[in-house]
């Protein structure tokens, strides 16, 4: 079985798709050939109106159902995505680019992963007795309402589940609208959760461009508002859904620093900033773009670099021994391009890629900048995309302060064979998301959120239960009750 790229309509309402073809068109287009795939179009605002009518219907009997029952639609989803795991994976890579080496290992497993541990979690909610003598208080946990969900394209299935699965497990509702780039995979989310036993209502997809968002976001019956973005659109979400005082979460963009000390394990070390630089052709918000590497082994490491890049296989990203994709878009490599291109004009030393294979579609070759100082514009502003900046440094006083000295803290990496000096930097490191002699794993139980300007409370652990539901104090009187008059 194999997904058709044109999906039977454009958004999924109240459990069924709907089409309205009088909202402006959204081009699919298949990033490795430059080929629409898929025409769909954008939500018009009666249809924004009927979905949000939709999720508020359905939240009370959803929200009413025990958590078991509820844990049990998500499990029940979380084996169809499995099971369909090739399928799933297949339409990403046409949705993204991405190899479906990548692909089959990172996304709808990673979607499935929330699914399935959210779904164990919903069972557990529960509040706590406070004895206060004769009387006592207890607490309550309550689901929020209408929650709405705003994704990124890098990562349209997964980024789906880790906002549907929390919100669900705790008995909201929900409405998401994917990236107008990457707008396929959501769909099936929905349709998987509607075949798992979720009513008509739960989880409903939207299409649309930046007016959909922010109808959403503006509307009086949203509790919640979850974005995955850039800063500026976390920005402009974050300062709509405050003036409704709507809950929020923010996980939003990085500059963050990997950190390699010249005691590290080297081959592992140069394994990590692949990882961190040219997974997903770059286009990850927690890249450890900023490769700070100890004088003592940095020419060594840039070597050694070089001649892993020569296990780069770009190609037909449906094959599975391609391992390098295209960017996402034509813009999004403009974007890159205009960054490879400062970063020589301003001095870094360009030491692999920076140019555009010939042929069609987005490509571009995983590029290597060494000799970069910290106040070059691809050391201080984020890129995503394939490009690496190697900086030098000598103490570890002197790379914290600069692995600091950024807007951003989403992710940061430590790599050195001494476990006090790790753990030392991993305390004084501005990051939400910090790895040891590792890089970019992000599992479903650890919580994963930034600090400073990348970000506002936390997806995934225990902790996501939080941000999806509220508490509600009950304070239960024994006795009589006193006055003064």
């Amino acid at each position: 079985m194999t997904y058709p790229t044109q999906p039977e309509a454009s958004h999924f309402i109240d459990g069924a798709y709907v089409e309205d073809d009088s909202g402006a068109a959204i081009p699919v287009i298949y990033p490795a050939t430059g080929e629409t795939i898929a025409t769909l179009h954008s939500a018009t605002p009666a249809l924004v109106d009927r979905a949000l009518a939709a999720a508020r219907r359905a939240q009370p009997a959803w929200a009413a159902m025990t958590g078991t029952e509820r844990g049990r639609i998500l499990r029940r989803a979380a084996d169809i995505m499995r099971a369909r795991n090739r399928e799933l994976s297949e339409l990403e890579t046409k949705d993204t680019g991405k190899p479906l080496q990548e692909t089959l290992v990172a996304d709808a497993t990673s979607g499935a992963d929330a699914l399935e541990y959210f779904g164990g979690l919903a069972a557990t909610l529960s509040g706590e007795h406070i004895q206060m003598g004769e009387d006592f208080v207890y607490t309550r946990r309550e689901a929020l309402g209408v929650a709405v969900g705003i994704g990124a394209w890098n990562y349209p299935t997964q980024i789906a589940c880790w906002k549907a699965a929390p919100a669900l497990a705790c008995g909201n509702t929900m409405v998401f609208k994917p990236s107008e780039t990457t707008p396929l995979s959501a769909l099936k989310v929905a349709e998987i959760l509607l075949e798992a036993g979720a009513p008509p209502g739960v989880f409903n997809v939207v299409q649309g461009y930046g007016e959909v968002g922010a109808q959403l976001v503006e509307d009086e019956r949203v509790a919640k508002v979850s974005l995955t973005g850039s800063v500026p659109t976390g920005r402009k979400v974050y300062s709509a859904a405050a003036s409704g005082m709507k809950s929020v979460t923010m996980e939003l963009g990085g500059k963050s620093p990997l950190v390699i000390f010249d005691d590290a394990s080297l081959e592992d070390a140069v394994s990590a900033a692949i990882n961190a630089n040219f997974y997903s052709t770059g286009q990850v918000c927690s890249n450890g773009t900023r490769v700070f590497v100890q004088d003592g082994i940095r020419e060594a490491f840039l070597k050694r670099l070089s001649e892993r890049l020569k296990g780069v296989k770009a190609g037909d990203p449906l094959d599975e021994e391609t391992n390098f994709g295209p960017m996402v878009s034509e813009r999004q490599r403009e974007i890159v391009e205009g960054f490879i291109a400062k970063g020589s004009e301003e001095g870094a030393r360009l030491v692999a890629g920076g140019g555009r294979p010939e042929g069609a579609g987005f490509w571009i070759e995983p590029t290597v900048f060494a000799d970069v100082e910290d106040d070059m514009t691809i050391a201080r502003e984020e890129i995503f995309g394939p490009v690496m900046s190697v900086f030098g440094f000598a103490t570890e006083e002197e790379v914290l302060e600069r692995a600091n000295a950024t807007i951003y803290g989403l992710s940061a990496g430590v790599f050195t064979r001494d476990l006090a000096r790790a753990h030392r930097m991993v305390a004084g490191l501005q990051a939400g998301s910090c790895w040891i002699n590792t890089y970019n794993l992000t599992p479903v139980e650890a919580p994963f959120g930034g600090m400073k300007m990348s970000g506002v409370g936390r997806e995934n652990g225990q902790v996501a239960i939080e941000h999806w539901s509220q508490l509600k104090t009950v304070y239960v009187a024994m006795g009589a009750v006193e006055a003064p008059f």
